[in-house]
């Protein structure tokens, strides 16, 4: 089942907007700095890294970033979503490409994080038994995750909570890592498992369940950011030029793994994000990483913060959320800079 988005403007158009630093490297150019406003506070910017390609941007925008003034671009290495939070909250990082559900969980707790914008909607896809036919029949049923707060936690008791259900009390949920989750599901152990890429793709490819909900085109999941470039706030605030470049990097990234999927597809496998070139193109292919301009991070915000909100999860409203961890200077202006 592979989803096929419209382009939102020609290739050629794209690449004549772009400068020669934001093409550096990814086009086969010569990285030199953006000329046309201060340089960035600090050269050295660190990103994390982890097991999930659905965020390919914040890789692929590496050579990207070194053209934006970054001489020295440092991946830190996790090993699952739930530490790339960790991470980025004490200061062991200082951007994210991460998932907008669980960053909410963050800011609701104080973590000194900031977001900064919006880059893909959907990523997600809920995969059933037989039972499972949709989001109601999660009702009794059993589900593997990775612990209380991890992305497939947070997601699916939003959807839960979206068609009534208490996921409390509604759901049975299960803690394992990630390989023993799979497993279980795959010899009906389980009842349903919430995928990212390339976990999805594997799933389908092997026929393991069916898919219930794709985020990619199934609303109202279709409507939000499922992905969201998030900073250190203290870096964001001493560093305004570092963290418009660096963000200005990561959506021209976006950009490019919408335009030009099958190169994105081979920078993640030389760099060894992903060992599997076809999924990895899939991953590609399936999400809109090309929409970013389209939708408005705060009813993002406000979507999955109301959900979490009535469900107990966090204790913050919308209009705290935003007021206090939001920030849309950087996404303003390059809209207006990188439009069409």
């Amino acid at each position: 089942m592979r989803i096929q988005h419209a382009r939102q403007f020609s290739r050629r158009r794209f690449l004549g907007r772009l400068t020669l630093a934001g093409t550096a490297g990814f086009l086969g150019l010569q990285p030199r700095p953006v000329t046309a406003e201060p340089p960035p506070e600090t050269t050295r910017l660190r990103l994390v890294r982890r097991p999930a390609i659905c965020v390919a941007p914040e890789y692929v925008a590496e050579e990207l970033l070194q053209g934006e003034g970054f001489t020295e671009v440092q991946y830190v290495k996790v090993e699952n979503s739930v530490a790339a939070y960790t991470a980025l909250a004490a200061g062991e990082a200082d951007f994210t490409l991460h998932f907008s559900g669980p960053l909410l969980l963050q800011l609701d707790t104080g973590d000194p994080v900031v977001i900064l914008a919006g880059v893909h909607v959907g990523c997600f896809e809920l995969f059933g038994t037989e039972q499972v036919r949709a989001i109601r029949d999660l009702k009794g049923k059993t589900v593997a995750v990775q612990g209380p707060g991890a992305p497939e936690h947070v997601f699916l008791a939003s959807m839960a909570a979206y068609v009534g259900l208490d996921p409390h009390r509604d759901i049975n949920w299960v803690a394992h890592p990630l390989a023993e989750a799979v497993r279980l599901f795959t010899e009906g152990k389980t009842d349903a498992l919430l995928a990212f890429p390339p976990g999805a793709q594997e799933l389908r490819a092997k026929g393991i369940g069916h898919v219930v909900v794709n985020s990619s085109v199934d609303r109202p999941w279709s409507q939000y950011f499922c992905c969201m470039v998030a900073g250190h706030r203290e870096f964001v605030r001493k560093h305004p030029v570092a963290t418009k470049r660096a963000v200005r990097a990561i959506l021209k990234a976006a950009d490019l793994c919408a335009l030009e999927p099958e190169r994105a597809a081979r920078l993640l496998v030389d760099k060894a994000y992903v060992s599997r070139y076809d999924y990895a193109l899939q991953t590609m292919q399936d999400v809109p990483y090309g929409r970013w301009r389209e939708y408005d991070p705060e009813d993002t915000v406000r979507f999955y913060a109301l959900r979490l909100h009535e469900i107990g999860m966090i204790k913050s409203s919308p209009q705290k959320l935003m007021a206090q961890g939001t920030d849309w200077r950087f996404l303003t202006a390059l809209k207006k800079e990188l439009k069409e």
